[in-house]
């Protein structure tokens, strides 16, 4: 249970449906991280939140599970891959702990998918790159301060 006094939802507007984004590519960063267990419990995953950090989808989050410790092999390779662009594209290729990828600007391409549960349409992150260079300048989110600037 969790403690709600002070709380009053008549001063608060109610969130409303969020519509799936376009497909393509977006300036993103990882803002959370946490390893969860399977559903059938024989195994982990690593589940990566990303926040865009400019547009018009600025501020919204998706998600991606990396099934690092699974007795299904080709699963545990793929998602191995996939930490591999996620370290190449942020630039820490031995990361001790999943924190080291946070707040680190790259980007990632986003499509939209068909869920089988549900029959809604859905995104899912199917690639990771470094920020592109414009000028030969690494490429600032739009906004006064890069959220990834490090004190």
């Amino acid at each position: 249970m969790a403690n709600l006094q002070g709380f009053d939802a008549n001063t608060v507007e109610p969130a409303t449906e969020f519509d799936t984004i376009p497909a393509g590519k977006y300036l993103a960063v990882i803002t959370e991280s946490e390893i969860k267990p399977t559903k059938s419990g024989n195994g982990s995953y690593l589940q990566l939140m990303f926040e865009i950090l400019d547009g018009q989808y600025k501020g919204r989050h998706l998600w991606s599970r990396l099934n690092l410790d699974n007795p299904n092999e080709t699963a545990v390779k793929i998602a191995r891959a996939e930490l591999s662009a996620i370290c190449r594209a942020v630039g820490v290729m031995a990361p001790n702990d999943s924190v080291d990828l946070h707040n680190l600007p790259l980007l990632i391409t986003v499509r939209c998918k068909k869920r089988p549960d549900t029959g809604d349409i859905g995104n899912e992150i199917k690639g990771y790159a470094k920020r592109e260079a414009v000028g030969g300048q690494p490429q600032q989110a739009t906004g006064t301060a890069a959220p990834w600037r490090r004190a």
